[in-house]
């Protein structure tokens, strides 16, 4: 009897998670129809709101945007609008340090979350994964003696909050596993492990500046 029920857990409890997430993501991407005239709204249209609708026109939004983005004029409109951006007061420095964030996280060229490491962590005796995210700059770098890197630290089983660390090169180990590896191993809280990689001597996180 106990191992029905638990096997009926295991099948059960991963579809609802993902059921749920995916309700979440779609209910919250839904929003995006306010951004239309009432008129035009499903629920005007048709008499009834059509769940998932707001996702479709979410990402039509943004591929439409990045299209755009991508030509002569449309490079030219992005710029004036930055710039415009830029000579408004408080709304410069918001607008500038997420821009950064952003370009560093989904440019191809960026490098964070490019490589998951092993640091020692909350204390010398314990390890936990990190994702490499660059390395210290501005007056930061003035004030700490060898070689240091940035790295990021999420939590389990919430890897979207975690802590940003700066430490030495020579204490982080550089891992054989994708990002989308660690994650899932940070996530499970351990359970899901990545398959096992060649044992190989550890090194040092290479960091491109």
């Amino acid at each position: 009897m106990r191992k029905y029920f638990i096997t009926g857990l295991l099948i059960l409890v991963p579809l609802v998670i993902t059921v749920w997430v995916l309700k979440l993501i779609l209910t919250t991407m839904d929003q995006s129809l306010l951004l239309l005239p009432e008129d035009w709204q499903p629920n005007k249209l048709f008499g009834f709101q059509i769940t998932g609708m707001g996702a479709v026109l979410t990402v039509l939004v943004v591929f439409l945007t990045g299209v755009l983005a991508r030509n002569f004029i449309g490079t030219r409109i992005v710029h004036l609008w930055e710039r415009l951006l830029g000579r408004i007061p408080i709304v410069n420095s918001i607008y500038s340090s997420v821009k950064q964030v952003s370009d560093t996280l989904f440019s191809s060229s960026g490098n964070a979350f490019r490589k998951a490491v092993l640091i020692r962590y909350p204390h010398q005796n314990a390890w936990t994964i990190a994702f490499l995210t660059g390395v210290p700059g501005g007056d930061v770098k003035n004030h700490l003696a060898g070689d240091y890197i940035s790295v990021y630290v999420p939590t389990t089983p919430n890897p979207t909050s975690g802590f940003f660390l700066m430490l030495p090169r020579a204490d982080t180990i550089e891992l054989d596993m994708s990002v989308d590896e660690a994650l899932k191993y940070i996530v499970s809280m351990g359970v899901v492990a990545p398959p096992a990689a060649t044992q190989k001597a550890p090194k040092a996180v290479p960091v491109r500046t």
